[in-house]
């Protein structure tokens, strides 16, 4: 999962209100029911300056305005923003009640300083440190501590194993693979057996290193970061179907899909990471028209739609700043005509096979 959610939602152009604060959302429980997020979760690497700059205001302001509209799930690594990103969080949650919160961070790099190290490196627009990729037994476990300090808490809740697979690691994936197997993945299991975490998983970006893991390792959850949205669905069936077999959770990530659906009015110009194709574009763009044809806003449906599958716990949307945090939490608990989804599936927009929610 190269960054949680990728360009979080709405902005200021947003046209759906904020929900009253204290609107509670629903959890549902993984881990055999040790951990409950809610089903809207904070996407930390925005606050962890992501693309832009953002002050320690703003960030603050983004994690209490999620408070305020209900969400308790609280995402991070210290990859965003090379520890940035989980000091600014652990910062924010300091002096909430830590029972009712759930927190998760990563593990799978470790954050060095580096002086000459430029701004905007991986993305995130901090100067002067670098993440370095350690799958490690004793790396895991030096960076786990670490990542204890800058949140300010004794455990986390979940703690998934950051960026397997062969799309981030290329030609080293094999390597990198057994590495998890023997090390990474043991280790992590050792710190939930001493209470240090609560569930164990993966957050990743790919559908392909989870069926390799899945069967080999006893796993909590996965993340899944843009895989399973509103817009594509064909690059994670294989991986739905074995959590649901397997009883392992599916986070969903990247529910915008690094941007494209996060904007009130049309898509915008990134997925994946980068700028987007004319073919994505133009799906996208067929999502836009179908969801204002039945008055919804895309943003809404996109949030919405994957909770419909019975192995999702969670949606975990990227939020910059307040507005964005009760843009998220105002999308989740919009109304989606029951007209929509079956509009979507006859315009060849969602799989045969993809849950829709329940009608409204």
């Amino acid at each position: 999962m190269h960054k949680t959610a990728g360009p979080a939602p709405g902005g200021p152009d947003s046209a759906v209100p904020a929900p009253a604060p204290g609107v509670a959302l629903p959890r549902r429980r993984i881990a055999g029911g040790v951990v409950a997020p809610t089903v809207l979760g904070f996407g930390g690497a925005p606050i962890g300056n992501l693309y832009a700059p953002v002050d320690a205001a703003e960030a603050e302001g983004a994690v209490v305005a999620a408070l305020a509209s209900g969400v308790r799930y609280f995402d991070t690594a210290p990859y965003y923003g090379y520890g940035l990103g989980e000091t600014r969080l652990g910062d924010a949650l300091a002096g909430q009640a830590r029972a009712e919160l759930v927190i998760s961070t990563k593990a799978g790099r470790r954050i060095e300083d580096e002086a000459a190290a430029p701004q905007g490196r991986d993305g995130f627009a901090v100067a002067g440190r670098r993440a370095v990729f350690d799958y490690g037994r004793d790396g895991v476990l030096r960076a786990f501590e670490t990542s204890l300090r800058r949140l300010r808490t004794d455990y986390v809740d979940i703690l998934l194993l950051h960026d397997i697979g062969r799309l981030t690691h290329g030609d080293r994936h094999p390597e990198v693979l057994r590495q998890a197997l023997e090390e990474a993945l043991p280790a992590m299991a050792e710190l939930k057996a001493s209470g240090a975490c609560r569930a164990i998983g993966l957050g990743v970006n790919e559908e392909d290193v989870c069926l390799e893991v899945l069967p080999r390792f006893p796993l909590d959850c996965v993340m899944l970061a843009g895989r399973y949205t509103l817009l594509e669905q064909a690059r994670s069936s294989r991986l739905m179907a074995l959590a649901g077999e397997r009883g392992v959770s599916i986070l969903v990530a990247g529910p915008y899909n690094s941007g494209l659906l996060g904007d009130a009015r049309r898509p915008g110009a990134t997925y994946d990471y980068r700028p987007v194709d004319p073919d994505t574009l133009a799906r996208a763009q067929r999502l836009y028209d179908l969801c204002a044809a039945e008055g919804v806003e895309t943003g809404a449906a996109a949030l919405q739609f994957p909770l419909a599958h019975p192995a999702v716990a969670t949606v975990v949307a990227g939020m910059r700043n307040a507005e964005e945090a009760c843009s998220a939490a105002a999308r989740m608990h919009a109304e989606v005509p029951s007209t929509l989804w079956p509009r979507l599936r006859a315009a060849g927009l969602l799989a045969a096979e993809a849950p829709t929610p329940a009608c409204t």
